[in-house]
């Protein structure tokens, strides 16, 4: 793609990096096919290649972002299922987090947007904080129908049932490694998944010591900032990352450490993307190193290895993340451990479309949000499953909501398999679900 940037817009290393992305397009629509937005809409503005002529032309011509742009910019869900299908190597994940920079920068929203957004970026980045919105939203979600906005709906349905105990895990501390001591690694402990769901982090320390890795929660380490990031905060994204950076360099400078473990693949993709986010930053150097010891947590269990153990004639749907499969390109590793370890899975079709959870995307877009997940729950329940499986809370959570098939974090099955406590999710036969913590209705 032919682009007009002027040499002082050129010397802005967002406004050059931009330029990169977008001169590396051409124009092949290859992109439309795997778009979950366009698939729902139609549009070609709600396409990976529309949205890259909206920007790239509110970049050249330097001019504030309008409602037109801003409307189609949004409804992008960064699955990034573009990048996977791109031959040209497009790099749209960087396009868009520009894009969303600049219009936070230059975009005066609608009151009441503005005022979601900053108690968003104000909430779910604290667990505390967030425990307490889930209370609040858990004794305002029968008066629900009283809400005249969507948005404001689809927050009351978050409340779960039952809000989970803080896990006693989450706090800094090292968890010694059984028997030979393989590697040591810092375990991301999140925020968002602290307060929905305690048992995943649980799960992972059981199942990374017992096979033989010594895991420290790093003092000081916290929100990875992808929920920020995403809605154009910068400041406060990168003020996350680079808390995280130090308390995780000071393990490595400390007793080292061979990795950074994530079981959020949300989390893991920004994390991995620290050494871009921060390039210009004073802590350049640790940001890169920070992301290149950056694991998901398949990774890591590949390397450790996982032994045969599942109960038998479990059937297991493999949900496949977006920030997984497309955004760090993780696509076997999880189905390959939980076959290793007993379990039939299965995987539904179009397995590349998103299930529209993508962040605060189901808060912020319910109704687009809502057709992608009636899509995802069909694919997935037409296998007839035992249990869905995925690595990312976000989309436990999202497809959780619409189905009573119990859905459970990849981890949780394997520390299941090789002797840890039958998920809470699942009866005494693995199969049938019992209410779960959390459940959204």
């Amino acid at each position: 793609m032919q682009t007009n940037f002027t040499q002082e817009q050129l010397s802005d290393p967002a406004i050059q990096r931009s330029n990169e992305v977008l001169r590396a397009c051409v124009h092949c629509g290859f992109c439309t096919a795997t778009c979950p937005t366009y698939a729902v809409l139609g549009d070609e503005l709600d396409s990976p290649r529309g949205r890259i002529y909206l920007i790239k032309e509110m970049l050249e011509t330097g001019r504030s972002a309008d409602a037109r742009t801003v409307k189609h910019i949004d409804r992008c869900l960064s699955c990034l299922a573009c990048m996977t299908t791109c031959p040209s190597g497009v790099h749209y994940m960087h396009l868009v987090d520009h894009a969303r920079d600049y219009i936070e920068r230059t975009y005066k929203r609608p009151f009441g947007e503005r005022l979601l957004r900053f108690l968003l970026a104000q909430i779910l980045p604290y667990p505390t904080r967030f425990r307490l919105a889930l209370l609040a939203a858990k004794l305002g979600r029968p008066f629900a129908f009283l809400m005249p906005d969507a948005r404001l709906k689809a927050m009351l349905a978050m409340a779960p049932k039952q809000i989970p105990p803080v896990s006693r895990n989450d706090s800094p501390q090292v968890f010694a490694a059984q028997g030979e001591r393989r590697m040591r690694v810092a375990l991301m402990t999140g925020c968002a998944q602290k307060a929905l769901n305690t048992d995943i982090n649980d799960a992972t320390i059981r199942l990374l010591t017992r096979l033989g890795a010594e895991v420290v929660v790093a003092e000081g380490a916290g929100c990875c900032g992808a929920l920020t990031h995403h809605m154009g905060k910068t400041a406060d994204s990168h003020t996350s990352a680079s808390r995280n950076i130090r308390a995780w360099m000071a393990e490595k400078r400390g007793a080292g450490l061979d990795a950074v473990v994530i079981n959020t693949s949300g989390c893991g993709t920004t994390v991995k993307d620290y050494g871009h986010m921060l390039r210009h930053d004073p802590l350049a150097e640790d940001a890169a190193e920070i992301a290149g010891l950056a694991r998901d947590v398949s990774e890591v269990l590949t390397t450790l290895g996982i032994e045969k153990g599942a109960p038998k004639g479990l059937r297991v749907a493999y949900h496949a993340a977006c920030s997984l499969q497309h955004g760090q390109q993780i696509k076997t590793l999880p189905k390959d451990l939980l076959k290793r370890a007993g379990f039939e899975v299965v995987e539904p079709e179009d397995s590349h479309l998103c299930c529209g959870s993508a962040g605060t995307y189901n808060l912020l877009q319910p109704a687009i949000s809502g057709e992608l997940k009636t899509r995802k729950l069909a694919t997935l329940e037409a296998h007839a499953p035992d249990i869905i499986a995925a690595g990312n809370i976000g989309c436990m959570m999202q497809i959780g909501s619409g189905t009573e098939v119990p859905v459970v974090h990849t981890v949780e099955l394997l520390d299941w398999a090789t002797g840890g406590p039958r998920p809470a999710a699942l009866d005494d036969e693995g199969r049938r679900a019992v209410p779960q913590v959390p459940i959204l209705r």
